[in-house]
């Protein structure tokens, strides 16, 4: 069966990725990522048919011409590509923003998530927390002074200078915000994202009553693991994980990831009804 690579949302056209059999999963990437970066943290294996969208401006999805960009437009496009794909009920994850999303998901529409795999979550129960500020402040640059200028005051900051020393692979992916093709039609997604969440409580996470598992780890200012802390603490029965941090061994962290994955969703009886027999 050939399955839909585009999803039509309003003023947009969103990529959508569609692969495999089994247990459905709907794992979105995070801020300034795209389906590459899920191939490369999602486990491949059988039994597994995972979803992904594209939001707005990130890989080959368009921009449109909706603003501001938020958790709310990203999480009901995401929603449209799982009714697209024919999803009743399906395991909502991702990455940083995608952790985000999958939480707003769960806690918005109960009745379709089954489960949820957090990775890194940036955001917890507030807006624009303070370890989004490097990328509000990245977002600012190059709005206002164009992508050349703001690279060259960004190196000269004390927030380079700090994630430089305390958390290089932040550093990185910072640095790459300049390097894009529309840096600045993105840096408008930047900065409404940072300063946005999920809109989500503690005692909205408190009342999910689904599997969850809740992966962090070290070194990461973007990512604190206090944020992976303290949603593993508030979704009731949370199983939570620290992996190796990425900016120390990457191949080890992305083993690490899979193998947390892999053995969260294969031996759940929770998850056995959304099998296709």
């Amino acid at each position: 069966m050939k399955r839909p690579t585009t999803l039509l949302r309003d003023d947009a056209t969103l990529r959508v990725s569609d692969a495999g059999d089994g247990l459905a999963v709907v794992f979105q990437h995070g801020l300034g990522g795209s389906e590459a970066q899920v191939a490369q943290s999602f486990p491949a294996g059988a039994d597994l048919r995972r979803i992904t969208l594209e939001c707005r401006g990130h890989g080959g999805s368009a921009l449109g011409r909706s603003r501001p960009f938020s958790f709310q437009m990203f999480a009901d496009d995401v929603l449209a590509a799982a009714d697209q794909a024919g999803l009743e009920r399906f395991v909502a994850g991702g990455v940083s923003m995608g952790a985000g999303i999958a939480l707003r998901l769960a806690c918005r529409h109960p009745d379709r998530v089954a489960g949820l795999v957090l990775v890194r979550p940036a955001w917890t129960f507030g807006k624009a927390p303070a370890n989004m500020r490097p990328i509000a402040e990245v977002a600012g640059l190059i709005l206002d002074h164009g992508p050349d200028k703001a690279r060259a005051l960004f190196a000269q900051s004390d927030t380079a200078v700090r994630l430089y020393r305390e958390a290089p692979d932040n550093l990185a992916s910072l640095l790459g915000y300049f390097d894009r093709p529309d840096t600045m039609a993105f840096a408008q997604v930047l900065a409404d994202i940072a300063a946005d969440g999920p809109s989500v409580s503690a005692k909205d996470a408190e009342a999910l009553d689904i599997p969850a598992l809740v992966i962090g780890n070290a070194m990461d200012a973007v990512h604190p693991l206090s944020s992976a802390y303290a949603l593993a603490a508030a979704i009731p029965n949370a199983v939570f994980a620290d992996i190796a941090p990425k900016a120390l061994d990457s191949a080890r962290h992305f083993a690490e990831l899979h193998a947390e994955i892999t053995a969260f969703l294969h031996p759940h009886a929770n998850f056995r009804s959304l099998i296709p027999s």
